[in-house]
């Protein structure tokens, strides 16, 4: 962890190549553009070994939502929010992230925050497919960040581009709803 009640705690990742853990300098430059996430209710889509959320509940979020499909990923997940102390704050669903997010949207689920950090190849499916449910997910001024390539655009959702940046082959893209 970067920072928090949990700062420099180390979380596990899953080993080979289908889960690509964020890096800590990542993890940092994105959390700068955030701020303060004390007390938001968090959504990690494509959660891998949830660092994305994790680091949010260590900065003080009051609950976090992760999903995945990886079976590898969710039992790395499952033990690093364990190991964290998270277990009261912290709900893991084996579900791919567009039908966690129909469902919630049926459910009348929000979070102040989502965090997506999709493999890369499925950015055009990003665009079309989580395009339908993103705001009705969102409280009024939530925020969605995005990690995709360095090469690749921001892509178009429908929300408020808030900004963008690169960190090395990383890209970085905060949205706000409203």
């Amino acid at each position: 962890m970067i920072a928090g009640e949990r700062k420099g705690f180390r979380l596990d990742a899953p080993l080979g190549s289908e889960t690509r853990p964020t890096a800590d300098r990542v993890r940092e430059a994105l959390f700068s553009i955030l701020g303060d996430v004390e007390g938001l209710t968090v959504l990690d889509a494509f959660a891998g070994s949830g660092a994305l959320g994790l680091e949010a509940l260590s900065r003080g979020a009051a609950r976090a939502i992760f999903c995945d499909t990886s079976t590898a990923a969710l039992r790395v997940l499952r033990d690093n929010i364990q190991r964290c102390g998270y277990g009261d704050r912290a709900g893991v669903h084996r579900q791919d992230a567009r039908r966690r997010m129909a469902a919630d949207h049926d459910a009348g689920v929000t979070y102040e925050l989502i965090l997506l950090d999709p493999p890369y190849r499925m950015l055009p499916v990003l665009q079309t497919s989580f395009v339908l449910h993103l705001p009705a997910l969102l409280v009024p001024d939530g925020l969605v960040t995005l990690e995709s390539s360095g090469s690749a655009e921001a892509p178009a959702l429908p929300l408020r581009l808030e900004t963008t940046r690169l960190r090395g082959d990383v890209r970085l893209t905060v949205y706000r709803n409203g």
